[in-house]
């Protein structure tokens, strides 16, 4: 079997994907879609940094969410190694979810 070459937009996409699985217990919407994912990054030989933050400093799945989200980009194929950053600078505002987001939870 050969392995196919993923290009750096290709494995981000699936990183986005691999963030798609990933919840918020409290709110029935992914982190992706909520807009807890700030910035994604690709360095060589497929390493990977997420820049993230919650919906609060207090969410109390604080302790679970950025593992959670180590684990499932670390199954995508191609990836060598996962950095996950947590910020609260911006602070999160429900103006950061997207158009998905807003409709599921009734903000339109």
């Amino acid at each position: 079997m050969v392995a196919t070459i993923m290009s750096e937009e290709e494995l981000k996409e699936q990183v986005v994907l691999a963030l798609k699985g990933v919840y918020d217990p409290e709110i029935p919407v992914d982190v992706y879609e909520l807009g807890l994912i700030y910035d994604i990054k690709i360095f060589p030989v497929n390493n990977v940094y997420i820049l993230m933050t919650l919906t609060s400093p207090s969410c109390p799945s604080a302790g679970s969410i950025p593992g959670e989200i180590e684990q499932k980009v670390r199954e995508v194929e191609g990836v060598n190694d996962v950095s996950v950053e947590l910020t609260f600078d911006p602070p999160y505002t429900s103006d950061m979810m997207s158009e998905v987001a807003k409709l599921e939870l009734g903000f339109m």
